[in-house]
């Protein structure tokens, strides 16, 4: 048995802390203020601790209560969410995807709407985070999309999307043409991508060159040092296919592409249970994700 307060005293709490009014709260619920105040009451009492400080024409949580509501906030959420999708039409079918942070924003999430034209009956459900997913034990997960390394475990099937071309980019508003590369690159201020697979001291250590000593920007995501480049604010060593929309549009341009050497690391992994491989919707979005990614079968 589950030890938890009364869901409907939760539930009472919940509406009152998002109004910040038993009065409102208790319109959203069909209830009287005065129900609605019993019931959060009684969460205090079960807690011991103070929940609201009352005002008299508005309620605002403590700091106890504003991590409670925080809580129940995401739970309801996922509640709803769930109810929704017993809800939904025979042969519709919800996949739940994570996905390292800036390749869901520079490189899997503008290419979902091609997906889902070809797919309408599969509903995505997408969500990121920097470290890679256990799914050996997230079970609400169905898809792992890593940086850097994918977590291994028993059943878990490993793929890798592709060796991915790792280079200096940078404004064009930045670059000379009448100067070398190797020249410019000595100059022109660095950004560090922190969780980058290749560093600065290993592309020129690779390149032959000596590293410059002044200080680099550095962003702890790829997403944000692609973005500052493309600002003007210095060079970043980056994959291009996180940055692919900036080198269409022209906001990034690879430094020295015949003048230096070439790099690619296999950068970004897809994970998935085996014993799920033959469900429909793994099989479809692995396919389709790999045919985006440029993967041989």
């Amino acid at each position: 048995m589950r030890k938890i307060p009364n869901f409907f005293a939760l539930r009472a709490f919940e509406a009152a802390a998002r109004f910040e009014s038993f009065t409102l709260g208790a319109q959203e619920l069909n209830l009287t203020p005065s129900a609605v105040s019993h019931q959060v009451r009684e969460l205090e009492d079960y807690f011991g601790i103070p929940l609201f400080v009352r005002g008299n024409r508005r309620v605002e949580t403590t700091a106890e209560g504003k991590r409670l509501f925080e809580s129940l906030d995401r739970i309801l959420d996922a509640l709803e969410a769930s109810c929704n999708e017993v809800g939904l039409a025979a042969g519709e079918q919800v996949l739940t995807v994570h996905c390292a942070p800036s390749l869901a924003v520079k490189w899997l999430g503008p290419r979902l709407p091609q997906f889902m034209l070809a797919h309408p009956h599969i509903t995505i459900r997408l969500s990121s985070g920097p470290e890679p997913i256990d799914l050996t034990r997230v079970r609400e997960i169905d898809i792992a999309i890593s940086y850097g390394t994918a977590r291994e475990g028993a059943g878990i099937r490993i793929r890798p999307l592709g060796p991915e071309r790792i280079v200096p980019l940078c404004s064009p508003s930045l670059l000379d043409p009448r100067i070398a590369a190797a020249v410019q690159i000595a100059a022109l201020p660095l950004i560090d991508s922190q969780l980058s697979r290749v560093s600065w001291p290993d592309w020129f250590a690779l390149n032959g060159l000596r590293l410059p000593t002044t200080p680099r920007t550095s962003f702890d995501r790829a997403a944000l040092a692609i973005s500052a480049a493309a600002d003007g604010m210095g060079v970043a060593l980056e994959s291009v296919r996180l940055a692919e929309r900036e080198i269409a549009r022209g906001a990034l341009v690879e430094i020295g592409a015949d003048a230096f050497a070439p790099l690619a690391r296999d950068t970004h992994f897809l994970s998935y249970r085996q014993k799920q491989a033959d469900v429909h919707k793994i099989v479809v979005f692995g396919a389709w994700l790999l045919q985006e990614a440029d993967v041989a079968g």
